[in-house]
């Protein structure tokens, strides 16, 4: 998708490279939203992360603060919304009254993004979209997004229960209701074996409801032995939840997860987790180039995939020590 000429004219410098010597401006990275008075030679980006709800989400927000540099060309505004759509919209609006060049946000979930989607597409500021998506009626409403093939990790995950536990009796933990993260791993692993699902419920993509969601789950569905998680902070509080039933995750349930944080891989080198499809967070280089062309007014694809791997028991100590997240 391309986008017309630039509208903050002074970002024409970044073509000579020389934004990288800069070392006099204040930090550009703050915790709410306000203008961070970073320089007229650095892109100003508003950032809204949706939250901090698991370790990949923590992972991602490091990758995003480090690529999102000062030292790199930027000046950040960085805002976490606490997982609260009302966060994320005011963190929105406060950037468009900052005027600043490049906007990029997670959204919490897919709907209710109209009318502020609306404000900022006439303020004249681009919208670049991270890890999840919207469901909007905003024509053209965003430049480009960037992040992981849900739909394909909730397929991928389906296709190993289908070949290795095709009898399974299958408790699939959600994410939160709602997020595009949810929807498409729902859609793509049902797919496959949604006729093996005998019940689900949301853990919110947190440890502590994840274990909670399974605790009512093996007491609803006392046959149940497979859970599929939609992340890997789910999947942990699942073991919990069974060890405390008095039965062995990995053997008597079977886990199934997405996300490949060092925890989650950790479980399978343990023997607690089964397979893990990964859901690459660090990708903050690839949005910092986006943001950069997209700030230039240069064309840039409708979409970029973060490429994915998966995991099996066969992963090593060694590959988990060397993880970067």
């Amino acid at each position: 998708m391309s986008r017309p000429a630039p509208v903050r004219t002074r970002l024409a410098v970044l073509a000579t490279g020389a934004l990288l010597a800069l070392t006099a401006c204040s930090s550009g990275t703050a915790d709410a939203g306000g203008d961070t008075g970073g320089g007229d030679d650095l892109i100003r980006v508003g950032f809204s992360q949706l939250g901090a709800e698991s370790g990949w989400r923590t992972a991602n927000t490091e990758s995003v603060k480090a690529s999102l540099s000062e030292e790199n060309g930027f000046d950040l505004n960085f805002v976490d919304a606490q997982q609260k759509q009302e966060n994320q919209i005011k963190a929105l609006r406060d950037f468009v009254a900052q005027d600043v060049d490049v906007i990029a946000f997670s959204p919490v979930i897919e709907t209710g993004w109209d009318e502020v989607l609306q404000e900022i597409k006439d303020s004249g500021i681009p919208v670049v979209l991270v890890d999840r998506t919207v469901d909007t009626t905003v024509e053209d409403p965003f430049v480009t997004w960037i992040g992981a093939d849900f739909r394909q990790e909730g397929t991928t995950a389906g296709e190993w229960v289908a070949e290795n536990a095709p009898d399974a009796k299958i408790f699939e933990l959600q994410g939160t209701l709602g997020s595009g993260a949810q929807v498409d791993r729902e859609e793509g692993f049902d797919e496959v074996v949604g006729d093996q699902v005998i019940g689900k419920a949301s853990g919110n993509f947190t440890r502590a409801e994840g274990k909670t969601a399974v605790e009512a789950a093996l007491q609803a569905y006392p046959e149940t032995d497979l859970i599929f998680t939609h992340n890997d902070d789910m999947g942990l509080g699942a073991v919990e939840a069974i060890e405390a039933a008095g039965k062995v995750p990995g053997e008597d349930i079977k886990i199934v997860s997405v996300d490949g944080v060092r925890d989650g891989l950790q479980a399978l080198v343990d023997k607690k987790f089964n397979y893990v499809v990964e859901c690459n967070p660090v990708f903050g280089d690839q949005l910092a180039e986006l943001i950069t062309q997209v700030a230039n007014g240069e064309d840039v694809p409708e979409e970029t995939i973060v490429v994915d791997a998966a995991f099996d028991q066969t992963i090593t100590q060694a590959d988990v020590d060397a993880r970067a997240y």
